[in-house]
């Protein structure tokens, strides 16, 4: 062979080696040498090969389990197998006699060479299911005590919540196993008996004993899922729209059924077994057999519960259903934490006077009448000042500005890299220049109408006048998703603008992975596919490469079992800013608790399903270092509880967070609008008036849809203090009237403390839809928007927000302006404020509440008037008017007072 041939073997065998060797490499140890830097970057690196353990204990445990089943059967079977190889008949010629006798031997001693393959193939495909659900296993083996028992079978709800998915899991993997294995070795024996020795003679003893043993381990396997047939029995839904969970027949019918079929089941297989080796029982065999099929033909048979339901049931419905629908709303209400919620009634009158009440007055002062959605484009156009720079979301907190504690609307400036110019658009410009946000925008939640934004934190660099400050303002982890970033570099960050020029700084954090080696910018180019992270000259020895940047896709990635609220938000502390995700544990399995299932693309939890839910963990990352830590909210939940264990560190005492951002955790709206979907229900928890169905609450609606739930703070009644808190108004299903407001309060002395502020039901109070037909009836409103429409502006009516003054309700509604010419920026024109069936519009909720005072006192005194003229019959004598002046549009909007 010539040299040069040679040469190109050895040079194309490298390449296909190399190749293989980069495949393997990227596609198996790649991700795990990011992941293990970017954990080891959070001080997670422990937790991270925990999980990766776990993981491979568990499959390997199975497997060896499966393997160990599945080989010493073999071996069992393989004692059996050519036991009297004299009594077969073999072949005439010796070398064949030599074959079959060494085919036999093979057989019966070959368990090293032939069983062990067998078992290891048999086993692997059949323990990938537990790789799977690796993590559900531990939460069986590490889950505790619950607390709490099922209302219907008297068991701890933990077995619900991690004995029975494993349980079922397990029974059904394990019937596989069982079954497969006895197909296996009645193969074995019927090779070795029929086709070897070629004799009609009887499989021995033993190997009869061993496959009937086989055979009973299935038949306990499949009366076990007989039994867990009754737990199953929880979450049917046959008794949906009225109540969830087992009812009379389940109950009463079904469970005995069970027992009865399990019970049959077990005894026709024992004396099955009696038949098969002494040939008797049979009549004993035949009775367990029938009855078996009876009673498993009666559990099955919709015609038997029909009829049960029509002739025992239906009669007697509330009596017979009463003590499991009792049930149904005692586990519900427990599933979602809804069983401490506090009752209280207010009481509705329309005769205070708001202007003489300073408590109202100063309640005012927090009223949130910017809707979130239209606050976003005001910072966008006002606060944005670089096409690079955007406000992703807008969150509503409370803060003490100026010594004053007030609700604010504050928005996060966050770095938007897909705005920038075409021209700029290049991989310095993405990954080493424009790399982060800068500071946050702070308003009040109350502003009048037609005057100027009142601004707490504003511009950059950040300044406020009220006080406001924040040590670091840099951005580089938020909601968007920018992309991975290089810092420091060698050519400098663009921060934020000052003058005509641009200012330069370096990242200082702890964030990111170090790339100050060769090795490591090669492996990251591989993984994030650009080659220019590699060739490029511009790091230094201190760089470090950001990503996975957006918070969300962070906690999922570190605690992918938590579910995660959608609507994570930015606090802003003097030691930097922050942001808070709040994390629920679910489960599908909570007993006799009704599932939740989301049918709206746009509501929460949309996709998943579940039956318990519990706020059991709140996140703070760090928007400049993009450190992750967990705090354990809810110590009472079984399932944080069993994590904690499983993962020992992770999850923070509460006590632990600083002081600064405690004071600004706040009760998620996600996880309200759940528990007042369920509890439009099952507030109802007399059994009667449940299944009557008389009092079923929902959403009150608007002209845009459901009112969903909103924070304010106020206090609802005198002797509270005014509290940040979530307010949902709930209307009777299919009446637009008010029937309800439910609160939850959000600060440290009444977080999670639910109250259900009830009206009495015989009294007519008016809902948002009801309001809004007033308001579109009142001409001088309505002639006010024309001439705004006639002037080619666009007018948009805000979110209404409901307010409870001592025995009266304020409906507030802001009312919005777009320009005609120009920028299309929202302003806040007018706020509508209603007080029963009195409507004003003003530029101030002040303005507002002077002119209703205006039209009560016409509307009395003119009342006042009347009565007279009706004891006497005779008109009397007029009498002027003492009205005090107030504002222009007052007198304007007061309309026909009586109305």
């Amino acid at each position: 062979m010539q040299k040069w041939v040679r040469w190109l073997i050895l040079g194309i065998a490298a390449i296909i080696v190399l190749s293989v060797i980069y495949v393997i490499f990227t596609f198996v140890f790649l991700d795990f040498f990011v992941n293990l830097w970017w954990f080891d970057s959070q001080s997670l690196k422990g937790y991270y090969l925990l999980r990766l353990f776990y993981r491979y204990l568990i499959f390997a445990a199975v497997t060896l389990v499966f393997f160990s089943i599945f080989f010493f059967n073999f071996w069992i079977a393989s004692r059996y197998l050519g036991l009297s190889p004299d009594s077969c008949v073999l072949p005439e010629t010796a070398e064949n006699e030599r074959k079959t006798r060494r085919l036999m031997k093979l057989i019966q001693s070959g368990s090293m060479k032939v069983y062990t393959p067998i078992s290891m193939l048999l086993a692997f495909p059949v323990s990938i299911p537990f790789y799977e659900r690796w993590e559900q296993g531990l939460l069986f083996f590490l889950g505790s005590s619950a607390g709490f028992r099922d209302v219907d079978l008297g068991l701890d709800a933990s077995f619900f919540l991690f004995g029975y998915p494993i349980y079922q899991f397990i029974q059904s993997q394990l019937m596989l196993v069982f079954i497969l294995l006895f197909a296996f070795i009645l193969l074995l024996y019927f090779v070795e008996n029929r086709l070897l020795c070629r004799v009609e003679e009887t499989i021995p003893m033993g190997a009869r004993v061993h496959l009937t043993i086989i055979a009973l381990i299935v038949v306990l396997l499949q009366t076990w899922g007989f039994l867990l047939g009754i737990i199953e029995l929880q979450y049917i839904e046959n008794h949906e729209p009225l109540f969830y969970g087992p009812g009379f027949i389940e109950s009463r019918i079904d469970i005995p059924l069970i027992l009865l079929t399990a019970f049959t089941f077990l005894g026709t297989a024992l004396f099955s077994v009696m038949v098969f080796f002494k040939r008797k029982f049979i009549k004993t065999t035949v009775v367990f057999g029938a009855f078996f099929l009876i009673f498993l033909g009666l559990y099955n048979t919709e015609s038997m519960h029909e009829t049960v339901d029509k002739y025992i049931v239906k009669p007697n419905e509330v009596t017979r259903e009463k003590p499991f629908i009792e049930s149904s709303i005692a586990s519900t209400l427990k599933g979602y934490n809804l069983h401490k919620v506090k009752t209280d009634y207010l009481p509705i009158g329309q005769s205070h006077d708001l202007g003489e009440d300073p408590t109202a007055q100063k309640g005012f002062s927090n009223i949130p009448v910017w809707d979130r959605e239209l606050l976003e484009d005001v910072y966008r156009q006002l606060q944005s000042f670089r096409t690079y720079y955007a406000f992703p979301n807008v969150d509503e907190d409370r803060y003490t500005v100026a010594g004053v504690y007030q609700q604010v609307n504050i928005g996060a400036r966050e770095i938007n890299l897909d705005d920038l110019p075409d021209a700029a658009q290049n991989w310095i410009n993405r990954h080493l220049q424009y790399t982060h946000g800068y500071g946050v925008v702070m308003t009040p939640a109350a502003q009048g109408g037609e005057e100027p934004m009142t601004w707490f934190v504003r511009d950059i660099p950040m300044q406020s006048v009220f006080g406001v400050t924040v040590r670091e303002p840099r951005i580089y982890y938020g909601e968007s998703r920018p992309g991975y970033a290089v810092a420091p570099n060698g050519i400098g960050e663009i921060d934020h603008p000052r003058g005509g020029e641009d200012v330069i700084v370096n990242y200082a954090g702890r964030g990111g992975v170090p790339i100050s080696s060769l090795l490591r910018k090669l492996l990251f180019s591989v993984y994030f596919k650009d080659r220019n992270l590699f060739f490029s000259t511009k790091t230094t020895s201190k760089s470090r490469i950001l990503f996975r940047r957006n918070i969300v896709e962070a906690a999922e990635l570190i605690t992918p079992y938590f579910t995660l609220d959608k609507d994570p938000y930015i606090v802003a502390t003097p030691d930097g800013l922050f942001w808070i995700m709040d994390a629920y544990t679910t489960s599908p399995y909570f007993p006799n608790s009704h599932a939740y299932r989301a049918s709206d693309p746009n509501a929460a939890f949309y996709g998943t399903e579940f039956n318990y839910i519990r706020n059991s963990v709140k996140i703070v990352i760090d928007a400049y270092n993009g450190t992750v830590q967990y705090y354990l909210a809810d110590p009472g939940d079984p399932i944080v509880n069993a994590y904690r264990r499983i993962y020992p560190g992770l999850l923070k005492p509460m006590e632990e967070m600083p002081e600064l951002l405690r004071r600004h955790l706040r009760y998620p709206k996600d996880l309200f609008s759940v528990q007042m979907a369920i509890y439009a229900k099952y507030h109802q928890q007399n059994p009667e008036q449940f299944y009557q169905d008389e009092d079923t609450w929902d959403f009150a609606k608007g002209s845009t849809g459901p009112v969903k739930p909103y924070y304010l703070t106020t206090s609802f009644k005198e002797k509270d203090a005014k509290s940040f808190m979530l307010v949902s108004p709930m209307s009777p299903t299919g009446r637009d009237n008010l029937r309800a407001l439910v609160t939850v309060g959000c600060d440290p002395h009444n977080y999670g403390e639910m109250v259900v502020y009830s009206f009495p039901r015989g009294q007519q109070v008016n809902g948002p839809s009801q309001i809004e037909a007033l308001i579109n009836q009142n001409s001088v409103i309505a002639q006010q928007i024309s001439l705004w429409d006639q002037a080619g502006s666009q007018v948009k009516f805000g979110r209404m927000v409901l307010l409870p003054v001592k025995d009266v309700i304020l409906y507030i509604q802001p009312v919005y302006m777009f320009s005609a010419r120009g920028p299309k920026i929202p302003e806040l024109q007018r706020i509508i404020v209603s007080q029963g069936e009195l409507v004003a519009m003003e530029r101030t909720i002040e303005e507002s509440i002077a002119a209703l005072r205006q039209m009560l006192a016409i509307r009395t005194e003119r009342i006042q008037r009347r009565l007279p003229m009706i004891e006497t019959g005779k008109p009397e004598t007029p009498k002027p008017i003492e009205v005090e002046p107030g504002p222009t549009h007052s007198e304007e909007n007061s309309g026909d007072p009586t109305q």
